[in-house]
């Protein structure tokens, strides 16, 4: 491997391992030297090159460092969110005098309040220390959650959910930023499905855990308060575990070796995409509302947010309507739960061995429409078969950490990913907000109007899927004519999306590449997606 000296007043970079070659940018140095990376490798003592297995080892650290800390997060953020409807059978409509739609406007609301601070959450991440943002808001929902302990009215209540949501708006654009700084694009997908399969764990151990809790007798306290309150002082525990121990970059990880962050810096230059800037660029602002991908990714989550939301308002009703009784009915649920992770995780691998995106997801649509079907057509004397139908359903909870992956991977700039990541998640709070609307307690017991639109959405889920996957392989073809002007070559090697045990039979092969076969010198440029000629879109 080269050893590469480095000099702060010319930024250096070096093509991506395994065959790292030093090249001066082309561009201005001061312009280069805004991204937090390119600062950090220009002013480091430490050799650029690594080996396979340096790498391997520095990716361990991480899963093992940085990963739990996230999962935990997710986890929190998902168990507090749901807190509500947990305390629903522990009668928190009673005990807060609730009527007409103040319950449904209580759920709502947080999705509400996260659409709103999603604008606010994306300058945030681009401007404040990711971990410590993350650790804040952990902090700051969880104190919420305990406060609401102390509410015994429809407005109160109200006030705490929206607060609660405020502050959870973070936590979901903050996985799809830490996904993005710390790991290579071939390893983001199966990271966001571990995350996301939060949601599935937090189903089955938040169920347990508060039917536990609900059944404590206290002369004081109501049990929704009890429930309240300790998930919100756990949580507020939480928070300061984060803010101990998960870095804000690879460049500020004090847990790292100097080494080590070079190593985890440098593994991203394929990506294309920088890691930090801390500056707000209005250019990537307007690129993002303008570039069709945005609104690709938009489409897709509300598509699948509807279903979604409305099944999980709902999805207890829907199963009582078949003709079982309460316990019943709970008990029937918590596979629901399971089938979300194994969906969860599953796609991800799946879409990480095939690096298809698109029709991984077009594939767990056809089953959520299936199971939809089932529900419309099969009478209600057929309960297991019914119930097979639901759980076919549950397969769309793992559409939307594609989602989260796949508009991650395909967007570049610092400002430009965190206002991309607002958008779909402003989608995904509408959708939510609009799925339970569709649903009425007046259907029951067949609920046909619901689980029509429903079925309307999984379908066009699949359309917006093929739509994106044939707009990157058009911007692919658009961006190998743009380097062929250039006198680059048309065809490039994208190691970023390279698997492991690829990489080692790739050495060989990329050493006697030419050089301008590699990926070119903008890894670390903060230049969004559509400006970088190098930029390689995935599906």
């Amino acid at each position: 491997m080269a050893s590469i000296k480095n000099d702060p007043q010319d930024a250096i970079t070096a093509a991506d391992n395994p065959n790292p070659t030093a090249t001066k940018y082309s561009k201005d140095a001061n312009e280069i030297l805004k991204e937090k990376a390119a600062q950090f490798l220009a002013n480091t003592d430490e050799d650029l090159s690594f080996t396979l297995e340096e790498e391997k080892a520095v990716l361990r650290r991480i899963d093992r460092r940085v990963l739990p800390l996230l999962l935990g997060a997710y986890f929190f953020q998902q168990l507090d969110k749901s807190s509500l409807s947990y305390v629903s059978i522990f009668g928190i409509v009673e005990d807060a005098n609730l009527h007409g739609k103040q319950y449904s406007w209580l759920g709502s609301i947080l999705y509400l309040a996260q659409l709103v601070m999603q604008p606010v959450a994306a300058f945030l991440l681009v401007k404040v220390p990711t971990a410590k943002l993350i650790a804040t808001a952990i902090l700051l929902w969880g104190s919420s959650l305990a406060i609401m302990a102390a509410c015994t009215d429809f407005p109160s209540l109200l006030g705490l959910r929206f607060t609660l949501g405020a502050f959870e708006a973070m936590i979901a654009p903050s996985c799809i930023a830490v996904t993005q700084m710390w790991w290579r694009r071939s390893e983001q997908t199966l990271r966001a499905s571990f995350w996301n399969g939060m949601n599935g764990l937090t189903f089955i151990v938040g169920s347990l855990f508060t039917y536990g809790l609900g059944h404590i007798k206290s002369d004081t306290l109501y049990s929704y308060q009890i429930i309240f309150m300790f998930c919100g002082l756990l949580t507020v525990v939480y928070s300061g575990l984060v803010f101990l121990f998960m870095p804000d970059s690879p460049m500020e990880a004090k847990c790292f070796s100097d080494r080590e962050k070079v190593i985890a810096v440098e593994r991203l230059r394929a990506n294309q995409m920088g890691i930090i800037s801390r500056e707000w660029r209005w250019d990537h602002v307007w690129e993002t509302l303008y570039d069709l991908k945005t609104w690709c990714w938009f489409l897709l989550i509300v598509s699948i947010s509807i279903p979604s939301g409305g099944i999980s308002t709902f999805g207890n009703l829907i199963i009582k309507s078949f003709g079982y009784d309460s316990f019943q009915t709970i008990l029937f649920n918590i596979p629901f739960g399971v089938i979300q992770i194994v969906a969860i995780i599953g796609g991800g691998w799946l879409a990480t061995r095939y690096q298809r995106k698109g029709l991984v997801i077009v594939g767990f649509a056809a089953i959520a429409a299936v199971g939809t079907l089932l529900m419309l057509v099969v009478p209600r004397d057929q309960k297991g078969v019914l119930l097979f139908g639901y759980y076919l359903v549950s397969c769309l909870a793992a559409i939307t950490p594609l989602v989260y992956a796949w508009e991650a991977q395909n967007t570049a700039g610092d400002t430009k990913r965190k206002c991309t990541s607002a958008v779909v998640l402003i989608g995904m709070c509408a959708g939510n907000v609009i799925g339970p609307q569709l649903y009425s307690t007046s259907q029951a017991p067949l609920y046909r109007p619901g689980l029509i639109a429903n079925l309307i959405m999984f379908v066009l889920v699949g359309v917006f899927a093929m739509m994106a996957n044939l707009y990157l392989v058009f911007l692919n073809k658009k961006h190998a004519k743009q380097r062929r002007e250039l006198g680059k070559s048309a065809q490039i090697v994208d190691e970023s999306m390279l698997r492991k045990k690829d990489l080692g039979s790739k050495a060989m092969e990329l050493e006697n590449a030419p050089d301008d076969s590699r990926l070119g010198d903008k890894g670390f440029s903060d230049t969004t997606d559509l400006q970088n000629e190098d930029f390689i879109f995935v599906y």
